[in-house]
């Protein structure tokens, strides 16, 4: 259900912003960036605006991010992992600039042909306490008959997409509303997590409550009780556990069935 090949959401997240992938073995993707995607992610304001001042084309850096550990100390690159900044960022574009779309599946027929909307919204989820985990997770739901989809955006990187409808096509009016449609797609996620194991949790309020009665010896003193209750809201902070869900992003596609 969840997408935890973090190597091929980066090289989809890349190629489906028109950079070319160099290299990509055994957890080392290497990527030439595009302009955009420089001036997206590299922080050189300075260069760019040197270049355009001077009349001339720039050149977008080469990008190398390791997602396996083993090569993290013998390759030269970018360790990337679920949590790390570089992530984040990749994940906060995303979010700035490509929280929704509409898009057809582009067919080619001389007949008219139904076009079916999906509802299409990548979350989410993390998991933080002791330590922290994220996970991307994928779903379409198809708001005529209903029927759900996992990893969905495996399934739609398989299909020509456009921004128009293809000639003699036309969509069919759904039968489920967007808001219902996200609170099912909300109730699949919540039934997922309930369903999970969590030790983690109950590792983190393990460490919480040990942390507790550590500080509570330090400070038997009632003299420092404001002292001790900062450091014990700081520490319920670090360890209490929580799970928190997050739209990424999604949008709405027309697809023949």
């Amino acid at each position: 259900m969840a997408i935890t090949n973090l190597n091929q959401f980066l090289h989809d997240y890349f190629t489906n912003h028109h950079c070319q992938i160099l290299t990509n073995q055994d957890g080392v993707l290497q990527i030439q960036l595009t302009e955009e995607m420089d001036r997206a992610i590299m922080n050189r304001p300075f260069y760019w605006h040197y270049i355009k001042k001077i009349g001339r084309d720039g050149e977008p850096m080469t990008l190398t991010l390791i997602t396996n550990p083993e090569k993290r100390e013998a390759e030269k690159g970018e360790w990337i992992h679920f949590g790390s900044p570089r992530l984040q960022q990749l994940i906060r574009h995303l979010k700035e600039n490509e929280r929704y779309t509409k898009l057809f599946q582009q067919v080619t027929t001389t007949k008219n042909t139904a076009l079916y909307p999906w509802l299409v919204t990548n979350l989410k989820v993390s998991y933080r306490g002791k330590h922290k985990k994220d996970e991307i997770i994928s779903i379409g739901l198809q708001l005529v008959t209903g029927n759900m989809k996992l990893e969905m955006m495996n399934h739609l990187k398989t299909l020509p997409l456009q921004a128009t409808i293809s000639d003699y096509c036309y969509t069919i009016s759904p039968m489920i509303k967007i808001q219902s449609g996200f609170k099912r797609i909300e109730s699949v996620i919540l039934n997922y997590i309930e369903n999970q194991t969590h030790e983690w949790a109950q590792d983190s309020l393990k460490t919480l409550n040990e942390e507790l009665k550590t500080l509570r010896h330090f400070y038997q003193d009632e003299e420092h009780s404001e002292q001790m209750n900062k450091e014990m809201e700081a520490i319920k902070e670090r360890y209490s556990p929580i799970i928190s869900i997050e739209t990424i992003n999604g949008g709405i596609f027309y697809l023949l069935n």
